[in-house]
């Protein structure tokens, strides 16, 4: 089983792209945080870079910018290719399948709106998506039991 499940803010504006296919690709990096903290009382965090897809790379391109709090579920992929150098470059990184808004209101974004690639549909803001497709409005003020 392949399956990841990252929470944290965006190192960068995300990066889209447009295949020669004319297909949307998105490319990003996430900041995770780890749980414990350096021997000198620092945080740590993990740079895990991403790459997004169709109407998800879309998606990200328009409503994330650097900062941006972001929940990622996705599969770890590895690929290799040669650089201008001839230099063979080995490449892992996490292949998203959904993406989810995690800034509420008063950070001045557009709430939580989760989208699923499989399902091609996005869930409006302050709302959330079972798998049966039923949405249900949610609480804006949601806290998490542990610091991102």
């Amino acid at each position: 089983m392949n399956k990841v499940i990252l929470i944290g803010r965006l190192t960068r504006d995300p990066e889209v792209k447009t295949t020669q296919n004319q297909i949307e690709v998105c490319s990003f990096t996430v900041a995770v945080d780890r749980r414990f903290k350096s021997a000198n009382g620092e945080k740590q965090a993990d740079f895990i870079n991403c790459v997004a897809w169709r109407q998800q790379a879309k998606l990200l391109g328009q409503y994330f910018q650097k900062g941006s709090r972001i929940g990622i579920i996705g599969n770890i992929q590895s690929r290799s290719y040669d650089d201008k150098e001839g230099k063979r470059v080995y490449v892992t990184e996490v292949s998203v399948d959904e993406i989810e808004f995690l800034d509420s209101k008063r950070d001045g974004s557009n709430g939580s709106a989760a989208y699923d690639e499989s399902s091609m549909q996005q869930t409006p803001p302050s709302a959330h998506q079972n798998d049966s497709g039923f949405s249900m409005t949610m609480d804006e003020d949601i806290s998490l039991p542990f610091d991102l």
